[in-house]
C-alpha cells in the first residue's frame, strides 16, 4: 500500500515538475512559431543559390541599388524550370511573336503610351465633379460605384433586347430569387 502511494506521489510530482517547465500559457515553446523576442525570425529567411564565380569577372555588370542578383530565390522561375519550362521565358518583355497580328489589329488606329495616366486623371476629374472627393476624403468611403451608377448597364434589359432580336443567349439567372425554407 506505501509502495502505491509512494508511486502515486512520484507521479504527480514528476508531473507538476514538468508542467511548470512550460510557459505558462499551456503552449510548449515548440509549437509556437510567432517571434518572441527582438532577435531573428528564423521561419523568415529563405535559403539562398550558393555563390557562384563567373568564369570572366569582367563581363559582370554594374550592380544596382535595389536590384537583384543571380543568387537571389526566384520561384516563379524555379517552379517553371521544375515542370519542364523555360525560366527565361519569365523576363521577356515586349509582344510575344504569336500575339503580333492581334496586337497590330488592335493598334491600328494609333495607341496613347500613357493611357492608364490619362485615364486615373479622368477619372479622378469625373469624381470631383459629381461631389465624390468630398465624400472620399471627409469619410472615407469609395463612391466609385455610385459616380458611375448613371453608366452602369442594367442587364436583365439588355438581355431582354438581345432576346427580342432574336438573338440565342446563354441562361441567366433571375432578378430576384426566392429562397425556400
Amino acid at each position: 500500500m506505501r509502495a502505491r502511494f509512494g508511486i502515486i506521489v512520484f507521479a504527480g510530482a514528476a508531473l507538476l515538475s514538468l508542467a511548470a517547465c512550460g510557459d505558462g500559457d499551456g503552449i510548449p515553446e515548440l509549437m509556437n512559431l510567432r517571434q518572441q523576442g527582438p532577435g531573428a525570425d528564423e521561419f523568415g529567411i529563405l535559403p539562398t543559390k550558393p555563390l557562384e564565380l563567373p568564369e570572366d569577372v569582367a563581363s559582370l555588370p554594374e550592380p544596382t541599388p535595389g536590384g537583384s542578383n543571380r543568387t537571389d530565390p526566384q520561384p516563379e522561375a524555379d517552379a517553371v524550370a521544375a515542370l519542364g519550362g523555360n525560366p527565361a521565358a519569365l523576363g521577356r518583355t515586349g509582344v510575344p511573336a504569336g500575339d503580333g497580328g492581334l496586337v497590330a489589329h488592335a493598334a491600328r488606329f494609333g495607341a496613347t503610351p500613357a493611357i492608364r495616366a490619362q485615364l486615373a486623371a479622368e477619372d479622378l476629374d469625373y469624381r470631383r465633379r459629381n461631389d465624390g472627393r468630398l465624400l472620399e476624403r471627409a469619410f472615407n468611403v469609395n463612391i466609385y460605384y455610385k459616380a458611375y451608377q448613371p453608366m452602369s448597364l442594367d442587364q436583365y434589359a439588355e438581355l431582354e433586347r438581345w432576346r427580342a432580336a432574336g438573338v440565342r443567349t446563354v441562361g441567366a439567372p433571375p432578378e430576384s430569387v426566392e429562397i425556400a425554407r
